[in-house]
């Protein structure tokens, strides 16, 4: 997919780029997929902000999306490639035989027209099949990945990411993850084949303030711009560097600060971390 510029007839136009749509092929039409949720702008359910730098947005309407591909033994057909608002990728309508409509997440090189099935095993290796774990060949290209049976795909949904199925022992599946982890997955957990399209997302340039607005993103101020009382970076004469490593507000450091608990639970499920420097 292409990255689209602008003619530079304002400063910040000169430097914005988009994604072209040539690849979306219809609005959306199957009213019972679309909900709208609340905002909540970074709020807890007691009105608390408690993530900072976030506001409502732009009006948009959520997707719902079959994560679960659950749907075994039914051939369905592409239909449509859809623009969502709440993710990075497209999104494909699918129309099964049976007459049911669902939203999937659009692997890289599914298009109008073909043909997409869910089952335990059996199905051939083909872009946009959902397996079990167990079905898969060593060494196949996945997305969308269980880690509980019958929860839906949690692992590998951001546009352009994939996981990759390394090996197997006992009951369970070795999968190497987007960040470079390699862990176990229960071998009775789905997946679906190939990588999630639009890659080129990460290439686009946001560009202008008002855009942010657009996605909820509010502005930050600098910590070294603000006052001591309000951040550790604050204060001194002129233009100062905080004289201390990058901390947060609250004064825990933000950069390399290791949070992840020794027990937790699933570190047993970890044969290797993700690569150094990938957050």
């Amino acid at each position: 997919m292409a990255i689209k510029t602008y003619k530079p007839y304002t400063p910040s136009r000169r430097y914005m780029t988009t994604l072209e749509s040539k690849d979306i092929t219809a609005k959306p039409s199957v009213s019972k997929l679309l909900v709208k949720l609340p905002v909540t702008a970074g709020r807890n359910n007691r009105g608390r902000i408690t993530s900072r730098h976030k506001e409502g947005g732009a009006k948009k309407l959520y997707r719902i999306i079959d994560f679960k591909r659950s749907k075994f033994g039914v051939p369905g057909k592409v239909q449509e490639i859809e623009y969502d608002p709440y993710r990075n990728a497209r999104i494909a309508l699918i129309s099964y035989a049976d007459g049911d409509k669902r939203y999937i997440i659009q692997p890289e090189g599914l298009k109008v027209g073909d043909k997409v099935e869910a089952a335990e095993a059996g199905l051939d290796i083909v872009t946009g099949n959902a397996l079990k774990l167990k079905s898969i060949p060593v060494g196949t290209i996945i997305h969308n990945i269980e880690l509980k049976p019958g929860k839906g795909g949690q692992l590998a949904r951001t546009a352009g990411g994939y996981a990759q199925l390394m090996g197997r022992e006992d009951k369970y599946t070795i999968v190497r993850l987007p960040s470079g982890e390699v862990r176990y997955i229960l071998s009775e957990c789905m997946a679906s084949i190939g990588q999630v399209g639009n890659a080129d997302f990460a290439n686009r340039v946001i560009g202008k303030a008002g855009r942010a607005r657009h996605l909820g993103i509010r502005p930050q101020s600098r910590g070294s711009a603000m006052n001591p009382i309000d951040h550790p970076h604050g204060g001194g004469e002129g233009k100062s560097n905080g004289h201390r490593p990058p901390v947060s507000p609250w004064g825990q450091q933000c950069k390399g600060l290791k949070t992840r608990s020794k027990t937790k639970a699933s570190n047993k499920y970890i044969i290797t971390r993700r690569k150094k420097g990938v957050r």
